[in-house]
C-alpha cells in the first residue's frame, strides 16, 4: 500500500510541476517527436541568436541571417505560442495523450501572427501608426493568443488582470469606470498598433529580456541539472550539515539555496530538493507541516538569490537602468542574511524539540575537529572565490587580446584535472527518500566527486565580472561550457577508470544534452507567455498613463505617508501575486508604483533609490508563492509531506517573516543594499545585519537560548531593529540636517568639493492641480569643483535670486533620460503666477555617530542572554 501511495504522490507532484512549468500533455508517437523537436529547435535558435555565429555566416554567405532585437522577440514568442498550444491542454477535458485539431490551428495562427511582423517589417515601418485591415486582424489574433496561451500555462488570474487593463483602454471613459481613474479611451486601431505592431506592448522590454537573457539562464540551469549537479548539491549539503541539530532541515535550506542559483521556479525547487529532504526532516522529528514549511521557505527564497532571481534581475537591468552586476551587488546581502536566518530558525526548531543530527561517518567529532571542519569549509569557499577574482583578473592583464583562448585552455585543463579526481570516487546515486538513513555520506569523496560542476559557474562569473560581458552573452558562454562537460564527462571518467565505455559515455552525454535542451525550452513556455501578457499591462500603462492614476489613488489612501504607502504596495503585491507568476507581478506592480514610492519618499524628505523600490516589490511578489490560500509552493510541499497545505502555507509564511521585514528595512537603510559603502563598510554591514536578523528570528520564533518570556521577545526585536537602523533613534534626538537660507544656494554650490551634493527642498504649484502646492526633496550631484552658478547650470538647475527668493526655471533636459532636475521636477508648473522655488537647503548636521546606539542594544542583549542561560542547561548549538 505504501508503494502505491508513494507512486500516486510522485505522479501528483510531476503533474503539478508539469501543469505550472513544462506542460502536462504527454502525446505519443510522431506528435511526441514533433513536440520534442520544436522544443529542441527553440533552444538551438536561442543559442544561435546569442552567439556570434549569425554575423560570421552573414559575412561568409552574404545572406540576411542576423536577427535584430525585434525579430528575435517575435520568433521567441512564436515558439512559445506553438509549444503552449501543444504542451498544455486548453480545457480540463482536453486529451493529454494527443493534440486535438484546434490546438494545431492555434499553433499555426501563433506562428503567422508573430512572423507577420518579420515578413512585412519594411512596409509596417512605412505606415507607422496607420494600421491596415490586415494589421488589425493579425494584431487581434495575436492578442487573443497571448491571453489563451497565458490561460493554458498560468491559469485564469493573469488573463483576468490583463483583460481588465484591455477593457480600461477601450472603455476608460464609460460610467462603469470610477470617475477618479477615467480617461478618454483609445480607438481600436490605435490600441492594436500599440499592443502588437510596435515594441510598447507585447513585444516590449519584458519579452525582450525573456528572449535575450532569461532563456539562456534557464537553459543553463536545465543542463546543469541534467549533468547531475542538482543531486550533487543536495549530497554535499547533507554531507556537510546532516550531523548538526536538525541537520536534514539545514541541508534542505542550503541545497535549496544552491539549486536556487540555477532555478527560477520555486515550485520546481520544492519538488527537486523536497522529495528527498522533507521525508528526512520528518524522520528526525519535524512535523509534516514544519518540514514542508522549511522546504517552501528555502525554495521560494531561491528566487531572491542572485544570479537568476526568477528573471527579475534581468528586468531590473532594463527598468532601473543599472548594470546586471549592480543588481547582483544590491540583492546579494539581503538574500544571504535571509538564508542564514532561515538556517537559524531551523536550528531553533531543533533546539525546542530536542532533536539530534544524523550519524556521521567516523563517529562523533571533538570540538577541535568540528572547528577544523568549519575552517576547511570556509577555505573551500574562500579559495575558489579568490582564484576567480585574482587569477582570472590577472589573465586578462597577462594575455590581452588572447585572454579568451587562454581561459578556454585553463578551463579544459582544470576540467580534466577535476574529472580525474572525481573518477576516483563512485558516482553519486539518487537516494530513495523513503529508505532508512543509517549514516551520512562522507564529506571528502562527496565534495570531490563533482567539483567540476562549478567550472561553468566560474565561467559565468568571469564573463560578468572580468570581461564585463552582457548577462545574455555570459550565460551563453557558461552554457557552451556546460555542453562541453555534458558531452565529455562520462567518457573521460571511463578513460580514467579504465572501463572502456568511452563510446557509451559519449552517447549518454549526447542524450543528456538533448534532454537538457528540450527541458530548458519547455521550462520557458510559461515565462515567455507571462512576459507577453505583462506587456499588455505595461502597454496599457504607457498608453493611458494609468500609473499616475493608480499612484495618485494609492497616495490618497496612504495620506502621503511613506510607511502607509509601502504597506499598501506590499498588500497590493501579495494580492496580485496570488494569481500572477512572480515575474509578471513584479512587472505590473513596479510599473505602477515604483516611481510613486520614490516621489512620496522625496516629499517626506527621504531619498529612496529606485533599485530599493524594485527589490521591495519583488520580495513581496515572491511571498505569494508561500501565502495561503493560493501558494502553489506550499501545495507542492504539502503533497510530499502529507500534511495540510493551508497549515503548511501559514507555517512557511511565519518562517518567512524575515523576508517580509527585510524590504522595509532596506528602504530606510540602503546600506543593506551596499549602496555607497566601501568594501570594509560592506563587511561590517553584513556582520551587523546578520546578527540583527538572527535576533529577529529568535524574537519571532519564541526561543533564543531558552523559551522567550514576553518581555524578552520584545527586547530581542527592539535590539534587532536598533542594529538594523540605529539612525532612527539618533534622528529622534538630533535633527539630521541643518536648514540654510535658500538664497545661499549659489554660494554653497561653489563651496562644495569635487563630487559634492546639495540637498534641496523645492516647492511650487502642482502641474496637475494648479490650486495645490507641490513639494519634493532633491539630491543634486555637482560634479567637478568650480563656480557655483556654473556647477548648478551643468546640473540643469537654473536658479535666479530675486526679492530674497531662489526661483527656478524649467530644466532644459526633462524626461526619463534627462537630468535629475528634469526628472524630479516634472510635476511642477513653471508657468504659473507663483514661482517654483527652493524653500530649504539641508546641510548635514554634526551629530553623534549612529553606531553609538549599538552599545545599549548590546548591553540589553547581554542581559537577555544571562537570564536565559540561567534557565537552561541545553547547549546553544
Amino acid at each position: 500500500m505504501s508503494d502505491q501511495n508513494g507512486t500516486s504522490k510522485t505522479v501528483d507532484l510531476e503533474d503539478l510541476v508539469a501543469s505550472t512549468d513544462t506542460g502536462n500533455r504527454v502525446p505519443t508517437g510522431i506528435v511526441a517527436k514533433v513536440l520534442a523537436g520544436l522544443a529542441l529547435a527553440w533552444s538551438l535558435f536561442q543559442l544561435y541568436y546569442a552567439s556570434d555565429l549569425p554575423f560570421l555566416l552573414q559575412d561568409l554567405t552574404g545572406l540576411p541571417v542576423v536577427f535584430n532585437s525585434d525579430e528575435g522577440r517575435a520568433i521567441h514568442l512564436a515558439f512559445a505560442f506553438v509549444l503552449a498550444a501543444l504542451s498544455y491542454p486548453l480545457f480540463k477535458s482536453s486529451p493529454r495523450d494527443r493534440v486535438p485539431w484546434y490546438d494545431w490551428i492555434l499553433a499555426i495562427l501563433g506562428v503567422v501572427s508573430c512572423l507577420y511582423l518579420i515578413v512585412f517589417k519594411d512596409t509596417i515601418a512605412l505606415r507607422a501608426g496607420l494600421p491596415t485591415t490586415g494589421d488589425l486582424v493579425i494584431s487581434t489574433i495575436g492578442i487573443a493568443l497571448v491571453l489563451i496561451c497565458t490561460y493554458r500555462a498560468l491559469g485564469l488570474p493573469l488573463v483576468i488582470v490583463a483583460s481588465v487593463f484591455v477593457v480600461y483602454v477601450f472603455f476608460g471613459d464609460q460610467p462603469f469606470i470610477p470617475e477618479v481613474i477615467q480617461w478618454k479611451g483609445a480607438s481600436y486601431g490605435k490600441a492594436m498598433w500599440h499592443f502588437w505592431m510596435q515594441t510598447e506592448g507585447v513585444f516590449g522590454i519584458a519579452l525582450g529580456v525573456s528572449a535575450s537573457m532569461v532563456f539562456l539562464f534557464v537553459l543553463f540551469g536545465s543542463l546543469l541539472d541534467k549533468a547531475g549537479a542538482g543531486n550533487y548539491f543536495i549530497k554535499v549539503a547533507f554531507a556537510l550539515l546532516g550531523h548538526l541539530r536538525g541537520g536534514p532541515a539545514k541541508a534542505a535550506v542550503v541545497s535549496s539555496a544552491m539549486t536556487g542559483l540555477i532555478s527560477g521556479s520555486s515550485i520546481a525547487n520544492v519538488v527537486t530538493t523536497g522529495t528527498f529532504t522533507i521525508p528526512l526532516m520528518k524522520r528526525v522529528g519535524f512535523s509534516g507541516d514544519k518540514a514542508g514549511a522549511v522546504e517552501v521557505a528555502s525554495s521560494v527564497n531561491g528566487q531572491i538569490m542572485p544570479p537568476v532571481m526568477g528573471a527579475a534581475a534581468f528586468l531590473m537591468v532594463e527598468y532601473v537602468g543599472v548594470s546586471y552586476l549592480d543588481v547582483v551587488r544590491h540583492a546579494l546581502l539581503p538574500a544571504s542574511i535571509s538564508y542564514i536566518a532561515l538556517l537559524y530558525i531551523v536550528h531553533l526548531e531543533a533546539l525546542k524539540a530536542g532533536m539530534r543530527g544524523l550519524p556521521k561517518p567516523g563517529g562523533p567529532r571533538t570540538a577541535l575537529q568540528s572547528l577544523l571542519g568549519v575552517l576547511t569549509g570556509f577555505l573551500a569557499i574562500a579559495i575558489p572565490a579568490a582564484i576567480i577574482y585574482y587569477t582570472l583578473g590577472w589573465t586578462k592583464d597577462a594575455f590581452g587580446d588572447a585572454t579568451f583562448y587562454a581561459v578556454c585552455i585553463l578551463f579544459v585543463v582544470a576540467y580534466i584535472a577535476l574529472v580525474a579526481v572525481a573518477a576516483r570516487f563512485p558516482e553519486l546515486e539518487l537516494d530513495d527518500p523513503n529508505a532508512p538513513v543509517d549514516s551520512l555520506p562522507e564529506v571528502r569523496p562527496t565534495v570531490l566527486s563533482g567539483l567540476y560542476f562549478l567550472l561553468p559557474i566560474v565561467v559565468l562569473v568571469w564573463c560578468l565580472m572580468i570581461e564585463r560581458l552582457s548577462p545574455g552573452l555570459s550565460a551563453y558562454w557558461a552554457t557552451v561550457g556546460m555542453l562541453f562537460i555534458l558531452i565529455t564527462q562520462h567518457s573521460l571518467k571511463a578513460v580514467f577508470r579504465k572501463t572502456g565505455d568511452v563510446a557509451h559515455g559519449f552517447a549518454r552525454g549526447f542524450s543528456e544534452i538533448l534532454e537538457g535542451l528540450i527541458a530548458g525550452a519547455r521550462n520557458m513556455i510559461g515565462i515567455a507567455v507571462a512576459t507577453g501578457a505583462a506587456g499588455i499591462i505595461v502597454g496599457t500603462i504607457s498608453l493611458t498613463g494609468a500609473h499616475q492614476v493608480v499612484g495618485e489613488f494609492i497616495e490618497f489612501l496612504s495620506g502621503g505617508n511613506l510607511m502607509a504607502m509601502l504597506v499598501l504596495v506590499a498588500i497590493f503585491s501579495l494580492i496580485l501575486g496570488m494569481g500572477l507568476p512572480t515575474t509578471a507581478n513584479y512587472i505590473v506592480v513596479s510599473s505602477l508604483m515604483a516611481g510613486v514610492v520614490v516621489e512620496v519618499g522625496a516629499q517626506n524628505g527621504l531619498i529612496v533609490p529606485l533599485i530599493a523600490v524594485h527589490l521591495f516589490v519583488f520580495y513581496f511578489g515572491i511571498m505569494a508563492d508561500v501565502t495561503p490560500p493560493v501558494g502553489l509552493a506550499s501545495f507542492a510541499a504539502a503533497a510530499i509531506s502529507g500534511s495540510d497545505p493551508i497549515k503548511t502555507g501559514f507555517t512557511a509564511f511565519y518562517y518567512s517573516l524575515r523576508t517580509v521585514a527585510l524590504p522595509f528595512l532596506f528602504i530606510f537603510n540602503t546600506d543593506l543594499l551596499l549602496i555607497d559603502v566601501t568594501p570594509m563598510e560592506a563587511v561590517f554591514v553584513f556582520i551587523v545585519a546578520t546578527v540583527a536578523m538572527l535576533l529577529f528570528a529568535a524574537g519571532t520564533q519564541g526561543y533564543f537560548f531558552a523559551k522567550n518570556r514576553a518581555w524578552e521577545a520584545v527586547a530581542l526585536l527592539l535590539i534587532a531593529f536598533t542594529l538594523f537602523r540605529p539612525g532612527f533613534w539618533l534622528d529622534l534626538m538630533q535633527d539630521p540636517f541643518e536648514t540654510v537660507e535658500p538664497t545661499r544656494v549659489i554660494e554653497l554650490a561653489g563651496e562644495m568639493p569635487d563630487g559634492g551634493e546639495l540637498r534641496l527642498v523645492v516647492t511650487g504649484p502642482d502641474f496637475n492641480d494648479l490650486d495645490a502646492t507641490h513639494e519634493t526633496t532633491l539630491i543634486l550631484p555637482l560634479g567637478a569643483a568650480g563656480p557655483g552658478e556654473q556647477r548648478l547650470q551643468d546640473a540643469d538647475l537654473l536658479v535666479m535670486i530675486e526679492d530674497g527668493v531662489a526661483k527656478l526655471e524649467e530644466p532644459f533636459r526633462p524626461g526619463p533620460a534627462g537630468s535629475i532636475p528634469g526628472r524630479k521636477l516634472s510635476g511642477f508648473d513653471f508657468y504659473g503666477d507663483d514661482p517654483v522655488r527652493i524653500s530649504e537647503i539641508h546641510v548635514e548636521a554634526e551629530r553623534l555617530p549612529k553606531e553609538v546606539f549599538y552599545i545599549p542594544a548590546l548591553l540589553l542583549l547581554g542581559l537577555v542572554i544571562v537570564l536565559q542561560r540561567r534557565r537552561t542547561d541545553v547547549p546553544a548549538f
